[in-house]
């Protein structure tokens, strides 16, 4: 039995972070203190009971620990991860399963490519963002890749080195031709260094360094160059005047305000970058009972913030946060660069909190239930599934599998990953099984095969989707795909829940099953829809799979046998005829004329299938 007041006598008088531990073992609340021993024993004063959440966590809580820290910094930075990690039921807790989309350049390559994302990696790519549009993102890339085009294809290209023929978009003048050696690494490296310093906003240093060269190529008489330069600094002033139109401040700028309705607050954010508008969005904040408004702010502030790529040079806030000087110097170690916290009493900046205020009592109103329903269609639907399980532990990745085959042909497996109750397609994975003959038919084997793959690639990748494990796996199966999935994961030391999924006699989603037991879930129910969601979409993502190499092997076992037809010809004659059928119909004439074709390509496959014929 935990002894309260022995234990709050042992508390140190330093920095750092608490956690009250409810019945279950699971943490019910996190919190950062100056001085420990001081903040968690108020928790335990008479006049602290007139609040709500504290009687609560009070009559929940069965122990408490505490993590000392060198600095309250590091106490900040600790307490957000771990409200992160355990979505405490009484911390005022951030609802934020939203990516934004970044223009990404890859200047650790020797030909980079510039291109938007939604995947923020630390694989020494240069990121400019975040953008709340994708179209703001595509117009920006488009403009940009007009001045200045580079390469568009992903392929591995060494200066210095021929790694194919050029593309079609070398051909129409979207690409330069990297890859067929048609442009010298000093010059494509130029356009990159150009369009850098174009999206870091240093619009007048690339005008001025165009202007030279522009004046260069003409005393040199290079009048076609100085006319395609004169023409890249005129489309870079039409956007500047463009964008100097939009401009409402200066600077990169984040301008937040809250409403409460309730146990939850709307937080509107602006996003203000380089002095203009960029985008807006709406956060809903849960567990604000009894929290000020200081405490609320202060809590967004240390989620959001922690889990963005990008902090702005100026924070415009609705409210003031607490310990503003520690959250201020975080926010600057994670930017690089002075960061300024600004809670406006007059001015314009006043002006644009008072109407971020405005959207968010709009949106409250407007998009409330909204809100709500969506988040018991996602997160909602994860707690419906934990509490029928009767898992402890939070669930917000799950990763679903399943296997394909016809009498052992084509065995293939496929992974999809949910992420907060929506669909992680960028982390769905494609597996071709390697361990079984061809026309062997082996479900189990097979499934022990992907996930020892799976989970082999969790132990040497430290970024990307393997990388991340998941709450809880859903097998497209029964006991005896569960029990095979078991034996791997006990092999390799992975303690994770596998739940079967189990079928009606109409092939429909009708249970889960988990420790040997089926576990109903009402037919209305949230949970319910989520695991039928799921599984149909590893069930798709699997047949699909299957039916593409299904087909590329039927092509394949036809066409590649002719001399002088590889895969460019091989695609080329299919996309004219459809068929083998038509193909082995057509004339000498009609397949010399095919796009990628030639004289004797054409007749080695006439002559080929009129030796079948024979």
């Amino acid at each position: 039995m935990f002894d309260f007041p022995t234990e709050l006598k042992k508390l140190p008088q330093k920095p750092g972070v608490y956690m009250f531990i409810g019945s279950a073992e699971e943490i019910i609340y996190v919190g950062k203190a100056i001085n420990l021993r001081s903040r968690v024993r108020s928790y335990f004063t008479e006049a602290n009971l007139i609040h709500t959440k504290i009687r609560n966590i009070r009559g929940t809580a069965q122990r408490f620990e505490y993590i000392i820290t060198d600095t309250e910094t590091e106490a900040l930075v600790l307490e957000c991860n771990l409200i992160k990690e355990h979505q405490p039921k009484y911390n005022v807790l951030l609802k934020d399963d939203k990516s934004y989309p970044y223009i990404k350049a890859t200047i650790n390559e020797d030909f980079p490519r510039v291109f938007s994302t939604r995947d923020y990696i630390e694989d020494g790519g240069k990121y400019f963002g975040p953008y709340t549009s994708s179209f703001a993102v595509d117009q920006t890339l488009e403009q940009i890749l007009k001045i200045w085009p580079l390469r568009r294809c992903t392929k591995k290209i060494v200066a210095g080195e021929k790694s194919g023929r050029p593309c079609l978009n070398y051909h129409i003048g979207l690409s330069p031709g990297a890859c067929g050696m048609h442009i010298s690494k000093e010059d494509y490296n130029e356009r990159v260094r150009n369009i850098l310093e174009f999206l870091g906003g240093k619009h007048a240093d690339v005008v001025r360094q165009l202007n030279i060269q522009m004046n260069e190529a003409a005393e040199n008489l290079e009048f076609e160059r100085a006319a395609d330069l004169r023409d890249k600094i005129s489309a870079i002033k039409r956007i500047n005047e463009k964008q100097q139109a939009q401009r409402i401040s200066k600077g990169d700028q984040d301008v937040v305000a809250f409403a409460i309705n309730a146990d939850e607050a709307l937080f509107q954010v602006f996003f203000i970058r380089d002095g203009k508008m960029t985008g807006r969005e709406h956060f809903m904040v849960s567990g604000v009972t009894d929290a000020d408004e200081t405490a609320i702010m202060t809590q967004f502030v240390t989620q959001f913030y922690s889990g963005t790529p990008f902090v702005p040079k100026e924070l415009v806030l609705s409210h003031a946060i607490e310990n503003e000087e520690i959250i201020a110097a975080w926010l600057e170690a994670e930017r690089g660069k002075k960061v300024t916290i600004t809670v406006p009493i007059k001015g314009e900046k006043l002006k644009l909190v008072k109407l971020a205020h405005s959207n968010a009592i709009i949106q409250m109103e407007q998009f409330g239930k909204h809100i709500k329903t969506e988040a018991q269609r996602t997160t909602g639907a994860l707690d419906e599934i934990r509490t029928a399980l009767g898992i402890e532990a939070p669930i917000n990745r799950i990763e679903a599998y399943d296997i394909s085959n016809i009498q052992g042909f084509e065995n293939v497996g496929s992974m999809v990953a949910f992420e907060g109750g929506r669909a992680r397609r960028n982390d769905y994975r494609k597996f071709k099984i390697k361990s079984l003959m061809r026309g062997e038919a082996n479900d189990y084997a097979a499934m022990q095969e992907i996930l020892h793959r799976r989970f082999k690639r969790h132990e040497t990748e430290a970024t990307g989707s393997f990388s991340r494990l998941p709450d809880v796996i859903f097998i497209d199966g029964g006991k005896g795909h569960i029990a095979a999935a078991s034996e791997v994961l006990h092999d390799m030391g992975i303690n994770i829940p596998i739940c079967g999924m189990v079928k009606d006699d109409k092939h429909r989603t009708r249970a889960l099953l988990y420790n040997d037991k089926e576990v109903p879930l009402k037919l209305t129910s949230e949970g319910f829809r989520l695991v039928a969601r799921v599984q149909e979409e590893v069930h798709r993502f699997a047949i699909e799979y299957h039916r593409k190499l299904r087909q590329k092997t039927v092509t394949k076992s036809v066409l590649d046998d002719i001399t002088g037809i590889g895969d460019t010809r091989r695609k080329a004659l299919m996309m004219r005829f459809g068929t083998i059928e038509a193909i082995k119909s057509a004339t000498l004439e009609d397949l010399a004329t095919t796009t990628g074709m030639n004289k004797k390509a054409a007749e080695a496959v006439y002559e080929f299938f009129q030796a079948q014929r024979q």
